[in-house]
């Protein structure tokens, strides 16, 4: 059967759980905080899609097509296995007054993907609490957003479900354990833990792990602050996004605004020069906002990449571990992806897209 830890249980690690447990392997799921998915997974916004998605490269834009492809299949098989629905809503966005439109429009056209010139009058109809100071809009239509702590809800307790599988939370991993140039295992707070394999997805905390290794990952945690209003459920009809801050409708009505992006070590700490630049941001995007109360102010630590490309893939000159983490902003939107491609890899399966911009081997250095 194969025994297989996954360090780290945000999204990326629960749905390489469920992968790789579907494909019978026993699995146990460490995560060091009390509750799976609290980090990253839980503070993003969900947005089925990148902010800029002209802006990546092809090995980003290869994983982000198939998620959004998959994600709305994912949703249903959620709700149906578990009762919880992740709410997979596409809304729809419009981006406002783009620098980079032609380029936008370029890349849509040579990738096939729905992303089209919009009259700001029709805009104005389809989003009547927009602001009216915007001169330019593109739309895709369809694209969804996620409600990350649903989904992480419905992915804990899928693996929940499954005889194979074994959680355990607050059980911090502190280093690998090796026998020759393989790793066979990890110290963790609960003591030594053996596996056939280790697959490391512990998001801004990668890089501080393989660094026990005498292994630099550049995986490195970007502090990123959002806002949380309550309107009425019909108050935002679509996603829209400018000037690099975006505002997202949940079905009940909570609309997200986000979001910052600070270097700022682990530190986690919401601030009130966020907060002000956050609210600024939502009062030039929807005005009503002006006299509406914040009732959520959070700050969560992406894992920073170059490029924003993750690391998928086994680590060479330690057999037996493997990396599936440094998604960056793209983590949510990149998962079902990355995951199915983790799985692949593994099991010797042929892979769903090509797997070499996401291999480790190259990308990694020995720690100074």
């Amino acid at each position: 059967m194969g025994r297989v830890i996954i360090v780290g249980a945000g999204v990326i690690g629960l749905l390489s759980a469920l992968r790789l447990a579907n494909s019978g392997k026993q699995i146990v799921v460490l995560e060091s905080g009390e509750q799976l998915g609290r980090e990253s997974s839980w503070a993003g916004g969900g947005i089925v899609s990148p902010l800029y998605p002209w802006r990546y490269s092809a090995a980003v834009t290869a994983l982000a097509h198939w998620s959004q492809d998959f994600y709305p299949r994912l949703g249903d098989q959620l709700l149906a296995q578990t009762q919880i629905d992740p709410e997979v809503y596409g809304t729809g966005l419009y981006w406002l007054d783009l620098d980079d439109e032609a380029e936008a429009l370029a890349w849509a056209k040579r990738e096939s993907r729905p992303l089209f010139p919009v009259n700001m009058a029709d805009v104005q109809r389809a989003v009547p609490t927009l602001a009216n100071d915007f001169s330019r809009a593109v739309h895709m239509p369809g694209v969804a957003n996620v409600r990350n702590p649903r989904l992480v809800k419905a992915l804990r307790a899928a693996l929940l479900q499954m005889p194979s599988v074994t959680v355990h939370e607050q059980c911090a991993v502190s280093g690998f354990i090796r026998e020759g140039e393989r790793v066979v295992g990890v110290h963790t707070a609960h003591g030594d833990m053996y596996a056939d394999q280790v697959v490391l997805t512990a998001g801004a905390w990668s890089g501080e792990l393989m660094r026990t290794l005498g292994v630099e990952l550049p995986v490195v945690p970007v502090k990123g602050q959002m806002i949380l209003y309550q309107c009425a459920p019909n108050f935002l009809p679509a996603m829209v996004l400018a000037k690099g801050r975006y505002a997202i409708p949940r079905r009940d009505g909570h609309i997200l605004i986000g979001s910052t992006l600070e270097h700022a070590g682990f530190d986690k700490t919401p601030t009130a020069e966020a907060l002000n630049s956050l609210q600024a941001s939502a009062v030039e995007l929807l005005p009503a906002l002006a006299g509406a109360q914040v009732v959520g102010h959070w700050a969560g630590l992406r894992p920073g990449s170059p490029e924003g490309i993750p690391f998928i893939g086994p680590v060479p000159g330690h057999d037996g571990l493997w990396l599936n983490c440094g998604h960056y902003r793209n983590g949510l939107v990149l998962a079902p992806a990355s995951c199915q491609l983790l799985a692949d890899l593994m099991l010797g399966r042929e892979p769903i897209v090509d797997p070499a911009p996401y291999a480790p081997a190259g990308r990694l250095v020995a720690a100074q």
